[in-house]
């Protein structure tokens, strides 16, 4: 896509306007009450809604009728310094340093400095069949690590499926290290099923405990069920059970094979799917809570690493470390399956 369109905060206001439109797509600009801008990239499917200068948060997805994102607190997006600030989105990307849950030891934010990274460039990218939205920030510390990242959200003409990308560079003179996870928070629908073209035993129950985490005695007695062998979580049952969340983790995906597809089953008839290569994400990570303030089903979070932090990564030697200059590109698909 070589038709570019730069964006600029004036292009925003309380007012909806419309800022390109073609024959397969309109994208339309507009600012939540709380200052935030947003824009939503339109097809004949649905609608992704984007915060464009504000870490590129996916906000919403709604396509054929259904949303795809988790039942949440936020009315609408919170500014603010980390993810927990806003957590209503569909989709963030977590890293790129830093990613997941910090350890005690960690020095880190709950899934990275990038989820609320403010963008230097924001534009439009469009031909006769994609529309992206993309954008810059360049982080840079002194004495400290400093790279471009570039996300961009892609839909395509007449299509239930788009993709999320990130692309990172190093621009320090030495190495830096690197983790990412698409973090997906997907829609909770019970009865709803899982499946992967990925052994079930490589499906691991997470063991250990963060520190948001506070378990119960009916929440243990369930881990320790799935970990017996006694129960198999791949269907949205017994919603009660996932208070506090329960996490599965898929590691070393490269054994399996380089194309990943996982779906979660409607039982309205219809596949979420989220597709990515194993050359980029190695691990992958199954996320379920349901209470009454939050109810998701992130089947499947594409990953370089565990979410547990930069210090369980770099014991596990699954840190990547870019070289100088050097640059890596991260693409999933997902999406309603079509």
């Amino acid at each position: 896509m070589k038709n570019r369109i730069y964006l600029c905060k004036q292009q925003f206001s309380s007012v909806e306007q419309v800022i390109f439109q073609n024959d397969h797509f309109t994208a339309v600009s507009f600012k939540y009450d709380s200052g935030i801008e947003a824009i939503n990239l339109m097809n004949s499917k649905g609608f992704v809604t984007v915060l464009p200068f504000y870490g590129q948060i996916i906000w919403d997805a709604e396509f054929n009728g259904q949303t795809l994102k988790m039942k949440n607190m936020f009315s609408e997006p919170k500014v603010g310094i980390t993810i927990v600030d806003t957590y209503g989105c569909f989709a963030f990307h977590s890293g790129l340093i830093r990613n997941g849950c910090p350890s005690p030891q960690d020095d880190h934010p709950l899934h990275g400095e990038m989820p609320c990274a403010k963008m230097d460039k924001v534009w439009l990218e469009f031909d006769n069949n994609a529309l992206a939205i993309s954008g810059q920030t360049e982080y840079v510390k002194g004495f400290g690590d400093h790279y471009l990242a570039q996300p961009e959200v892609v839909i395509y003409a007449a299509r239930s499926l788009f993709d999320i990308k990130m692309q990172v560079t190093n621009l320090a003179s030495v190495e830096m290290p690197l983790q990412y996870m698409c973090h997906m928070n997907y829609c909770y629908e019970s009865g709803a099923t899982f499946s992967q073209n990925i052994p079930e035993s490589a499906v691991q129950l997470r063991q250990t405990i963060p520190a948001h985490v506070k378990p119960t005695p009916q929440w243990t007695a369930f881990n320790q069920q799935i970990l017996n062998g006694e129960y198999q979580l791949n269907a949205l049952e017994n919603n009660e059970l996932y208070d506090p969340e329960i996490v599965f983790f898929m590691d070393n995906l490269q054994q399996y094979q380089q194309d990943l597809e996982y779906r979660m089953h409607s039982p309205k008839g219809y596949n979420y799917l989220t597709t990515f290569s194993s050359n980029q994400f190695n691990y992958a990570t199954r996320w379920i809570l349901y209470n009454a303030d939050q109810q998701v089903a992130a089947f499947a979070l594409p990953a370089t690493c565990r979410p547990e932090g930069y210090l369980a990564a770099e014991k596990a030697g699954s840190l990547i470390w870019l070289k100088p200059k050097e640059t890596r590109e991260f693409k999933v698909t997902t999406g309603i399956e079509e």
